[in-house]
């Protein structure tokens, strides 16, 4: 299994960040791969990535969930078998650290490729990029999901 850990500093709030990262279907205005996210209940969602021109879906648990801390999820059906979870730290009032750990299992022979060139670490990181870009040009969160969910 392959894993990717990538952090970023964006210049708001915890809350906000939080909230923001809770609008998963938001997730294609900023996540490069990211066709379209269908949030199917509060632990539920479903996925359409491109990868490198190959189209995957996939499902999504939210396995834990906790406002303004984190979010942890595996996937739970599909061609994409992976894990992860994002944190948020509170560096000051207005500066949030961001921290994505992703657990997956390439593929294919192009998916270990990449993973061993670190092709998915550039993405993630730029991912984190466009995070941040996005959040600080809006100065506010478009919705927030503020229940939680035990492990």
């Amino acid at each position: 299994m392959a894993q990717i850990i990538e952090t970023i500093d964006v210049d708001v709030p915890v809350t906000v960040a939080y909230n923001q990262w809770t609008q998963f279907e938001t997730f294609p205005q900023f996540l490069d791969e990211v066709e379209a996210v269908t949030q199917t209940d509060d632990t539920h969602t479903h996925w359409v990535v491109d990868i490198a021109g190959a189209t995957r879906e996939f499902d999504a648990e939210i396995t834990e969930q906790h406002p303004d801390e984190r979010v942890a999820w595996n996937s739970s059906g599909g061609e994409a078998d992976h894990a992860g979870v994002v944190t948020f730290h509170t560096l000051s009032d207005t500066t949030t650290r961001v921290t994505v750990q992703l657990d997956w299992e390439p593929q294919d022979a192009v998916e270990k490729i990449g993973d061993l060139i670190g092709v998915g670490s550039r993405a993630v990181k730029k991912d984190l990029q466009n995070f941040k870009e996005f959040l600080e040009v809006a100065g506010s969160e478009s919705g927030a999901w503020r229940g939680d969910v035990p492990r």
